[in-house]
């Protein structure tokens, strides 16, 4: 697969650019990233200096500093990355990935929103596995790996909750875990609530 199948009608052949694990990628005011593989996590922090996980990336995906008006604004490849920056000429040619940036992101934002940290969690869980899962014959297995804490930070809760609540997740048979990596079980949240 080549880039240019991700963004048809560029104009200018794209330059590649690959980044190492726990690697920034440069943010610059004026230019868009678009990945070709990897995963990246885009992050911000708050007064009191906790990291806020703005979003996870991977391929076909759009980011950058002119899609976000946090400040600071970071963006830390996950795994080895390959990508491409975009200059604002390019940009036409990414409407379908700059959909797909505000649809995740509003996939997010609602996730935070849960008022239980244990319902955030398994939905993020479960929209983990949607997004960078594989079918196995367990269930659904989230092919990326998070540490306790990352998880914690894409949640806004603390890694001792997170730890907790995948254990009791286990325990209840919701989720396998195998080598650092996470196996839904059984999609969908077992919470009541209420429709009005």
């Amino acid at each position: 697969m080549s880039l240019t199948m991700l963004s048809p009608g560029l104009t200018v052949e794209p330059t590649y650019q690959a980044f190492g694990r726990r690697v920034q990628l440069p943010m610059p005011a004026d230019q868009l990233w678009q990945i070709y593989s990897g995963v990246v996590r885009t992050t911000t922090w708050t007064e009191e200096g906790a990291m806020v996980t703005l979003g996870l990336w991977s391929v076909g995906d759009v980011l950058g500093r002119p899609l976000s008006s946090a400040n600071p604004h970071q963006a830390e490849c996950l795994t080895e990355v390959t990508a491409t920056m975009l200059p604002r000429e390019e940009w036409h040619c990414v409407t379908d990935a700059l959909i797909r940036h505000i649809r995740y992101s509003e996939e997010l934002l609602e996730i935070l929103h849960c008022p239980q940290v244990e319902a955030s969690l398994l939905r993020v869980l479960n929209w983990l596995a949607q997004r960078f899962g594989q079918e196995s014959k367990f269930g659904r297995r989230i092919e990326l790996r998070l540490t306790h804490q990352e998880l914690a930070e894409l949640i806004g809760s603390t890694r001792v909750t997170v730890t907790r609540l995948l254990s009791s997740f286990e325990r209840r048979g919701l989720i396998q875990r195998q080598q650092r990596r996470i196996t839904i079980t059984q999609e969908g949240e077992p919470f009541w609530h209420y429709e009005i």
